[in-house]
């Protein structure tokens, strides 16, 4: 009896252990990142980041790829992804994502490619322009309209926006995006359990976003546990940590800047 007691409160202490280290994470962000979880939806900042260009200034094809702090608490813990794109010589963008509060989750039609989500200034993933973006738009949009959950949501751990986001990123070809780690719902999967990561440079296995691992060139190394992502990216030379998200000495999401030549051609 006195060994079956030691043996519960070692693996309670192990459990206790094991949330604290991955709720030390969102803790912090909740006293030191300045997110502020009291604002009002209805009054919180939608306004464009001005990260992506005015269509009449780039006729180009566009394809973007954003992610920002969830709104209110959430923001401790996970970001909001989404995608945009705009064809060539389109006056609007279409911005496809998904939001929790409608009967169908799936928002995909004109607005603004990097508005503030709700407060956040988003962080841009993703910029592909010319003829290779054209070339992902029809494949971008036949993938957001058979999104397999559109009628369904779960903040965690999903199906959810980043869910979304990943389901669409995996199904066009080409559209090779390193999600964030804290993209809670991103490593949601079903049957048979196994994907390419969003990045199409490795692999991951996950039981409903519950737990699981994932390996690849550009993601690097994930954990999943409950959730909430840690890990190492050896190419970014970075940790990655349950809601701070990654630390590294290089950008990971740093979008290639287009040579003067580049910029010339494609706006001929």
């Amino acid at each position: 009896m006195h060994q079956t007691v030691k043996h519960s409160a070692r693996w309670s202490l192990r459990l206790i252990v094991m949330l604290t280290a991955l709720l030390a994470g969102p803790l912090f962000m909740a006293a030191c990142s300045g997110l502020n979880a009291s604002q009002d939806w209805h009054t919180a900042d939608r306004s464009s980041s001005g990260q992506a260009p005015a269509p009449e200034q780039a006729p180009e094809a566009i394809v973007q790829v954003y992610a920002a702090r969830a709104f209110s608490w959430r923001g401790y813990f996970a970001v909001h992804t989404w995608i945009a794109t705009k064809a060539a010589h389109a006056d609007t963008y279409e911005v496809h994502e998904v939001t929790g509060w409608r009967q169908d989750k799936v928002r995909s039609g004109p607005g603004l490619p990097d508005r503030a989500w709700y407060g956040n200034e988003p962080t841009l993933l993703a910029d592909i322009r010319g003829p290779q973006a054209g070339k992902l738009i029809p494949a971008i949009k036949k993938a957001v309209a058979s999104y397999p959950y559109r009628y369904e949501y779960d903040a965690w751990p999903g199906p959810n926006s980043n869910t979304f986001t990943a389901w669409v990123i995996r199904h066009v070809p080409g559209l090779d995006v390193a999600l964030p780690n804290i993209a809670i719902g991103k490593d949601y999967l079903e049957a048979p359990f196994v994907a390419q990561t969003p990045s199409d440079s490795g692999f991951q296995v996950s039981a409903f976003g519950y737990a699981g691992l994932l390996a690849s060139v550009h993601e690097g190394l994930e954990i999943n546990l409950l959730g909430l992502s840690f890990g190492i990216d050896p190419l970014a030379l970075g940790i990655k940590l349950p809601g701070i998200g990654q630390i590294g000495l290089l950008d990971p999401w740093q979008p290639p800047q287009e040579s003067d030549d580049e910029a010339a051609s494609m706006a001929q």
